[in-house]
């Protein structure tokens, strides 16, 4: 009796000892809100447990370690950075370990951004390391980096720059025989100008059409983007252009001079590019704002001014003028 009373004891204390096991494993842990976690290359599990700790993620590394022999599976954790959701249990931060979902940090180019402030943005960037000078107009492809914590700024700006010369190459490759421009260096100039005159993607090749018979003709390109550029390089004016500004012979504005600017206003994105090097075939000139965020266009001046007329009526009745 006595020993069937003993193996009942040990089995009861076994199975509430099992019990606050897994409960402790799938319980709630005690992060308070979501917690970068770097595990370093290398690192075993008892290592990796007393980051965790310290990091506030798990309460015991030794309970976490036996655990994680226990109840987590044979499959090894993995190097990286992670993002610890709030009051993660103990199972669900081993799994996360294992599968090597790591944190993802971006650095966001925008279409048309200047190098200026793209710099801006890798230098503020959280968690990368070292600096880097302000890269040259034109050689960033606008997109979404993905970086690593520690990781250096010059090698993600390298990736960036690598991306649009590739991009560059195999477009130019694919260009159109209508295309004005004669160099992959002309082609980024006359895109980034395309990308600060319309923010409608139905318009780029259309915009680049109009550039491209003002080149042939010997026209001046009249592009507003290319007076503020020298001014702020990139950055945007916040005011009306000075008289004195559209007059002024610096290499950039199309107003003085005809031809292309000395070089990029911007960074273009690819869409940009390829309207570049797939102009609209149109007999256009001239365009003008729509009110709509749109453009109007025209094959003669004449007709230009009166679209220039009405864009100046829906501006005056806007309050603007």
């Amino acid at each position: 009796m006595r020993k069937w009373l003993a193996l009942g004891l040990l089995a009861a204390a076994a199975l509430i000892a099992g019990l606050y096991l897994i409960q402790g494993w799938n319980g709630a842990g005690p992060a308070q809100r979501p917690t970068a976690v770097l595990i370093p290359r290398g690192a075993s599990l008892p290592r990796s447990a007393e980051i965790l700790a310290r990091a506030g993620v798990i309460r015991s590394p030794g309970r976490f370690v036996f655990q994680a022999k226990l109840l987590g599976g044979g499959a090894p954790i993995k190097a990286g950075e992670y993002e610890i959701p709030a009051h993660a249990s103990s199972a669900r931060v081993l799994a996360l370990l294992q599968s090597g979902r790591t944190l993802q940090r971006l650095v966001t180019v925008p279409e048309g951004m200047p190098s200026i402030l793209v710099w801006e943005r890798l230098m503020s960037a959280p968690a990368l390391t070292g600096a880097v000078a302000v890269p040259a107009e034109g050689s960033v492809l606008p997109d979404s980096y993905a970086y690593q914590r520690g990781e250096s700024r010059a090698a993600v700006l390298n990736r960036m720059q690598r991306a649009m010369a590739r991009t560059l190459a195999a477009l130019w490759a694919k260009r159109a025989p209508t295309t004005v421009v004669r160099s992959p260096a002309e082609a980024i100039v006359l895109a980034s100008i395309v990308e600060k005159e319309t923010g409608k993607a139905s318009e780029r090749a259309m915009v680049a059409g109009v550039y491209a018979n003002r080149l042939r003709q010997g026209m001046k390109l009249d592009a507003d983007p290319t007076v503020i550029y020298p001014v702020t390089k990139g950055k945007p004016l916040g005011r009306r252009i000075l008289v004195s500004e559209l007059h002024a012979v610096n290499g950039y504005n199309t107003y003085a001079m005809a031809g292309l600017p000395v070089g990029p206003i911007a960074n273009p994105g690819t869409a940009s590019i390829e309207a570049v090097l797939h102009p609209a075939q149109t007999p256009a000139l001239y365009f003008v704002a729509d009110g709509t965020g749109g453009h109007v266009f025209a094959n003669s001046l004449a007709e230009h001014n009166a679209n220039v007329e009405k864009w100046r009526a829906i501006r005056r009745a806007r309050g603007e003028m």
